[in-house]
């Protein structure tokens, strides 16, 4: 059937499938480039996974870093990214994502009123390695109104209570790194956080939501004012069934609403920016690494891999679908998304060990790599997925554990009863823990003494805990003569099991420099069909550069997809 020929229910010039960062970001930067734009969104929130994140950017030459008394330059940061990505990813990618990252955050500030900071001590992953640097290059969002909004608050993702002060209270990156390493002033800073949200009297009579938005929520939010501001819709429960092709090119989409299927023309282009595919089992099964479970994901359960498929069927390459952002996370029954542990493991007084009782990672390495390290030990041993965290009483008293606030906020009385010997386990002594989660009583032992002479010494001998300024971000300064080792002694000793969760996946769909959807047959881009975010094979490769290195190239090649498709459509005009 002709163009001319179809039936359509809507039309606009670019339609954006997701409503994360990088699909909110696309659709804004497609309308503030003179095209009319929608987002479709498959759950009844919008936000996706960005909603829940950190909501970091990693910006390498942003523009704060000078202003900062401090350096970057393209040359080192093509550099970094070059060594951590060994020749899998092309290099016109990397470029374009190293061109345009500052200028995207320029311009959202300029153009949107969407505004960042340079977080000063926040380290690239690895920050010794070639191009590296100790800080400056992520950029977290500015805090944000949930009032400026409107009613579109009600629909924005819920944050994780995890990445909330008491489970409600806002916190952005700075102060979350202050209150967990307990720096200079950290009482003070948390009862003024306390004060202020209980004190927000009119906003407590709205919602038990904090009126102050940071992290993922601010991000998004300050992005769905954007578009609220530019008239540009974002309509919930509808969610792809597949792309309209005519003649090579995409024209549109089939989008299922309220058991209603409904057909889009897209006169410029599609834009899938509709995540990855950590909540669908059976393309877990087809392409991760095994064992693999959707339960043990710390995302929401909301990305089933539809844009991915939807390219697929039009012919388009892939790459990287075996990988993941990976994240360990901790075993909640029943509980999907689970907790992923990220701060716990970079502090003293603790180890990871899989069910011979032998450590087989840096506890504080960034957490894909832990996940690497978990897999890689797994096909040794047969006995490291899931592994186990273990700790003391000290750190029990002094740390958070998985779901667990410090034992100083929540003693173990004060624990739901249902957790104990299920969420977190508790023994008097290391032996009668070791048989309590089936592990090897001897090699924990063992295990436990060598990290113990570490913690004495200062140096991790196996593993090098410790030894990075990317290590001791997340350390408690207290401790010495290593602020991420301290002895595991002190009983009653506790342990909580370890599944090799992700953030996301990071294979999808093959793309060009522009964002632009490859074709596996011929490695032609297809027409009319952009991808970005977690559907698109990950710039990134194998290897997670630096904090917010998920979301910058999502918003990054998002604004990039917007440039080419108005560029694209001006020309069309002119030819016209």
């Amino acid at each position: 059937m002709s163009e001319a020929a179809q039936h359509w229910d809507g039309e606009y010039d670019v339609i954006v499938i997701g409503s994360g960062a990088g699909g909110l970001t696309a659709a804004l930067r497609a309308r503030t480039e003179g095209l009319s734009s929608i987002v479709l969104e498959k759950s009844d929130r919008y936000g996706g996974t960005s909603a829940v994140s950190g909501g970091g950017i990693w910006i390498p030459c942003n523009d704060q870093i000078a202003e900062m008394g401090e350096s970057d330059s393209y040359d080192e940061a093509l550099t970094y990214l070059r060594h951590l990505t060994g020749g899998e990813v092309p290099e016109a990618r990397i470029e374009a994502y190293l061109r345009n990252a500052p200028e995207m955050v320029r311009a959202l500030a300029r153009e949107s009123d969407v505004h960042f900071r340079s977080v000063r001590k926040y380290p690239d992953y690895f920050p010794d390695k070639p191009g590296g640097k100790p800080g400056f290059r992520t950029m977290e969002p500015a805090a944000f109104d949930a009032a400026r909004l409107g009613d579109d608050f009600e629909g924005l993702r819920e944050p994780f209570a995890g990445t909330q002060l008491m489970g409600r209270v806002s916190m952005d990156q700075v102060q979350a790194h202050t209150l967990f390493t307990r720096g200079a002033g950290w009482i003070r800073l948390t009862l003024g956080m306390m004060w202020r949200y209980w004190t927000d009297f009119r906003w407590r009579m709205r919602t038990r939501r904090d009126r102050r938005l940071t992290l993922g929520q601010a991000l998004v939010g300050a992005l769905r004012a954007a578009l609220r501001r530019q008239d540009v819709p974002v309509q919930l429960g509808t969610g792809l069934v597949s792309l309209i092709e005519e003649q090579g090119r995409v024209i549109g989409v089939e989008v299922e609403c309220d058991g209603t299927r409904k057909r889009l023309r897209a006169a410029q282009a599609v834009v899938l920016a509709s995540g990855g595919f950590e909540s669908n089992q059976e393309m877990r099964e087809q392409y991760l690494p095994k064992p693999t479970d959707a339960a043990w994901t710390a995302a929401p359960p909301i990305n089933h891999g539809d844009g991915i498929r939807a390219g697929l069927a039009l012919g388009a390459g892939t790459a990287f679908m075996d990988l993941t952002w990976g994240a360990p996370t901790v075993d909640m029954p029943g509980e999907v998304p689970q907790p992923g542990l990220f701060v716990e493991r970079a502090l003293p007084g603790c180890l990871m060990v899989n069910g011979k009782g032998e450590r087989f990672c840096n506890e504080a390495d960034p957490y894909t790599e832990v996940i690497y390290a978990m897999y890689r030990n797994h096909q040794q041993s047969g006995c490291c997925v899931p592994a186990w965290m273990i700790c003391d009483a000290t750190f029990r008293k002094k740390y958070p554990l998985g779901p667990t606030l410090p034992g100083s906020i929540q003693p173990d009385r004060k624990l739901p009863r249902d957790w104990w010997g299920k969420v977190i386990h508790r023994a008097d002594s290391l032996e009668a823990l070791a048989g309590a989660i089936g592990v090897d009583a001897d090699g924990l032992a063992r295990s436990v003494e060598r990290i113990n002479r570490y913690a004495r010494q200062g140096v991790d001998a196996e593993f090098g805990k410790g030894g990075n300024v990317f290590d001791r971000y997340y350390s408690d300064p207290t401790v010495k003569p290593n602020p991420c080792l301290g002895p595991v002694e002190k009983g009653p000793f506790y342990a909580v099991r370890v599944d090799p969760g992700e953030l996301g996946t990071k294979g999808g769909l093959l793309t060009d420099e522009h964002a632009r959807v490859l074709r596996e047959a011929d490695g032609k881009a297809i027409d009319g069909l952009y991808a970005v975010g977690n559907c698109s094979a990950a710039v990134m490769g194998r290897t997670y550069a630096g904090p917010g290195a998920t979301l910058g190239p999502a918003m990054t090649f998002a604004y990039i997809a917007a440039h080419d498709i108005a560029m694209r459509a001006a020309e069309q005009r002119k030819a016209a």
